[in-house]
C-alpha cells in the first residue's frame, strides 16, 4: 500500500466509485413489466440533451491516453501536443454541420451501419470486425494499461507489481454500471465524471504551479515555467526539435492532424454514438459545440502539467520546489519514462484528502473511456454481427443480452492482453501513430462515400485495402517522413484510388446510393454558429500568441 495515500483518501476515492456504480444502476433502470430495447439499452432511447451529450464525448475522450499519455508528450514536446485538443475543437464543429445531419437522418445505430446504406453488406462487415478489433486490442488495451500504471503509482507500491491488479480493478469498475445499464448508464454519469475530471485536473495544475518555485504561488508558478521553459510553449515545432517527427511543424495545421481528428470524431464510434443518442438533430449539434468548448480547457489540465515536470526535472537543485527529481522517471529506452510525470506530480505534491479526488477524477477518465469503448464494441459487434448473421430473427432481449456478453468478452480479452504493452515510450504518440496506419483509408472512404456520388463499392472496397500497403510503404521508405505526414499523404492517395476505380468500373452517372445533399440539411442553429464563430475566435489568438 502507498503510504502516501492516507486512509481519507481511500474514503473518497472508495465514495466515487460507490456513487458512480449506483447513479449508473439507477438512470438505466426499467419500469416494472417493461423490457429494455435495443434502442435503450444501445441509444439511451435517445433521449440525451445537449449537455449530457457535450460531458460524454468528452468523458469518453478524455482517459489514461490524456491524462499520462499527453502529459507525458507535454514533458517532451511541450505546448505543441495540444493541437490534438484545439484543433479537435473545430473538428467537432465541422462533425456537427456536415456529418452529423446526415447520419442522424439515416437513423443509424453504428457507423458500419452507414456503410452497408451507402456501399454494401460486404464493405460493413469488413469494417465492423476491424472496429471491434481495434477498440479491444488498441484502444482498450492501452487505456487499461496507462491507467493502471496511473494508480500503480499513486495508490499501489510504484514499482509495477500492481499494474494487474489495477487493471483487473478498472475493468471490474466499468463492467460494474455499464454490462446492466448500456448507453443510458454510460452517459448520465458521464456528466459526473466529467466535472469530477475537470476539477480534478485544475487542481493538480494549480498545486503544480504553486510548487515549481521555492517561492509559491500558482501565477510565479506559470511565468517561472514561461521563463525558463520558453521553447516548450511553442504549437508550431522547427525542424531542429527533437519531436518535430511526431509533431511536423505547420503541417500540423494543414495536413495529417486534420486526418486524425476527422477520423476520430466523425466515424469513431464510442464517440459519435452520444450524437446519435440524442432528442433532436440541434440537441446533438448543440451537444458537440458544448464538447469543444471544453477541448478548449484540456490542455490546462493535462499538457501543462507535462511542462512542470519537464522544468522540475531538468532545473538545477534548489531552482525548484523539490529536488532529486531526476531519479523519480527512471531510464526507458535511452531516455525519461515521461509517462510518469501526471502520476508522479499527484503522487507528490496534491495533499490528503484532495489526493482522494484527483486519484477519483483520474479514475472517472479511465473508467469512462472503458465504459464507452465497452458499450460501443458491444453495440458494433451485436447490431453489425450478430442480429445479420446469427441471429436475424433476434428480439431486444436477446439482442441487450448479446451486448452484455459481448461487454464481458471484450473485457476479459483486453485484460490479457494490456499487460504485454509493456513500458512504451510516450504512449499518447504511439497509439496515434499506429492508429494512424488504418485510419486514413476509412476516412477517405466516408469522405468520397458522403461527398462524391460518384463512389461505387468497387472503388471503395479497393481503396481501403489498398490504404494499409500504401501506409506501410510511407512509413518505411529510406526518406525519413513524419508520422502525420504518412497519415495525409495516405489519405490523399487513397482518394485518387477510390476515384480512378469507380470511374473505371462505374458507368459515368452518380451511384444509386449516394447520400443526396440537400442545401437545408446543413442548416444549423444560432446558438451552433456563434459557438463556432467563437471558438475560430479563441484558436486564432492562441495560434497566434504561442505560434
Amino acid at each position: 500500500m502507498n503510504e502516501s495515500f492516507a486512509l481519507l483518501d481511500y474514503l473518497i476515492f472508495g465514495a466515487y466509485a460507490v456513487l458512480i456504480i449506483s447513479v449508473g444502476l439507477y438512470v438505466s433502470r426499467t419500469k416494472k413489466g417493461e423490457e429494455k430495447t435495443a434502442e435503450d439499452y444501445f441509444l439511451a432511447g435517445k433521449t440525451l440533451p445537449w449537455w449530457a451529450i457535450g460531458a460524454s464525448l468528452i468523458a469518453a475522450n478524455i482517459s489514461a491516453e490524456q491524462f499520462i499519455g499527453m502529459s507525458g508528450s507535454g514533458m517532451a514536446a511541450g505546448l505543441a501536443i495540444a493541437s490534438y485538443e484545439w484543433m479537435a475543437a473545430i473538428t467537432l464543429i465541422i462533425v456537427g454541420k456536415y456529418f452529423l445531419p446526415i447520419f442522424i437522418k439515416q437513423g443509424l445505430y453504428t457507423i458500419p451501419e452507414f456503410v452497408e446504406k451507402r456501399f454494401n453488406t460486404s464493405l460493413k462487415t469488413i469494417l465492423a470486425v476491424f472496429w471491434i478489433a481495434l477498440f479491444v486490442f488498441v484502444n482498450l488495451t492501452s487505456v487499461l494499461y496507462l491507467g493502471a500504471k496511473a494508480l500503480d503509482t499513486v495508490m499501489g507500491v510504484g514499482n509495477g507489481e500492481t499494474i494487474i491488479p489495477f487493471m483487473i480493478g478498472l475493468a471490474l469498475f466499468a463492467a460494474a454500471y455499464s454490462v446492466w445499464g448500456g448507453l443510458s448508464a454510460v452517459a448520465w454519469t458521464d456528466v459526473i465524471q466529467v466535472a469530477l475530471l475537470v476539477i480534478g485536473g485544475l487542481i493538480t495544475t494549480f498545486i503544480a504551479l504553486d510548487h515549481v518555485t521555492p517561492d509559491g504561488g500558482a501565477i510565479k508558478g506559470l511565468a517561472h515555467i514561461y521563463d525558463v521553459a520558453g521553447d516548450k510553449f511553442h504549437m508550431i515545432l522547427k525542424k531542429d526539435n527533437p519531436e518535430f517527427a511526431n509533431l511536423p511543424g505547420i503541417a500540423v495545421l494543414i495536413g495529417g492532424m486534420w486526418v486524425a481528428n476527422l477520423y476520430y470524431w466523425g466515424f469513431n464510434q464510442y464517440i459519435i454514438q452520444r450524437a446519435l443518442a440524442a432528442k433532436s438533430l440541434k440537441e446533438a449539434q448543440k451537444g458537440i459545440a458544448f464538447a469543444g468548448f471544453l477541448k478548449l480547457i484540456v490542455p490546462l489540465i493535462v499538457v501543462i502539467p507535462g511542462i512542470i515536470a519537464y522544468v522540475m526535472y531538468t532545473q538545477p537543485a534548489g531552482t525548484t520546489a523539490i529536488d532529486g527529481v531526476a531519479d523519480v522517471f527512471g531510464k526507458t529506452g535511452g531516455g525519461i519514462d515521461v509517462d510518469r510525470a501526471y502520476p508522479w506530480l499527484i503522487s507528490t505534491f496534491i495533499p490528503v484528502g484532495l489526493k482522494g479526488l484527483v486519484v477519483a477524477a483520474l479514475a472517472a477518465a479511465i473508467v469512462s473511456s472503458l465504459a464507452s469503448m465497452l458499450n460501443s464494441t458491444a453495440t458494433i459487434f451485436t447490431m453489425d454481427i450478430y442480429k445479420p448473421y446469427i441471429n436475424k430473427n433476434a428480439g431486444n432481449r436477446q439482442l441487450v443480452t448479446t451486448g452484455r456478453i459481448t461487454v464481458l468478452v471484450a473485457l476479459v480479452l483486453a485484460t490479457s492482453v494490456a499487460n504485454s504493452l509493456g513500458s512504451i515510450p510516450q504512449m499518447f504518440q504511439y497509439i496515434q501513430e499506429y492508429t494512424g496506419l488504418v485510419s486514413p483509408g476509412i476516412l477517405a472512404v466516408f469522405l468520397m462515400g458522403l461527398f462524391w456520388k460518384k463512389t461505387n463499392v468497387k472503388g471503395a472496397i479497393v481503396g481501403v485495402i489498398a490504404s494499409i500497403p500504401v501506409a506501410l510503404a510511407l512509413k518505411f521508405l529510406p526518406v525519413e517522413m513524419p508520422f502525420l505526414d504518412q497519415m495525409f499523404y495516405t489519405l490523399l492517395i487513397t482518394m485518387v484510388i477510390i476515384v480512378g476505380i469507380s470511374l473505371s468500373t462505374g458507368q459515368g452517372d452518380d451511384n444509386p446510393k449516394a447520400i443526396p445533399l440537400l442545401k437545408e440539411t446543413f442548416i444549423t442553429g444560432k446558438a451552433f454558429n456563434i459557438s463556432a464563430y467563437i471558438m475560430m475566435i479563441v484558436l486564432v489568438v492562441l495560434y497566434t500568441v504561442f505560434w
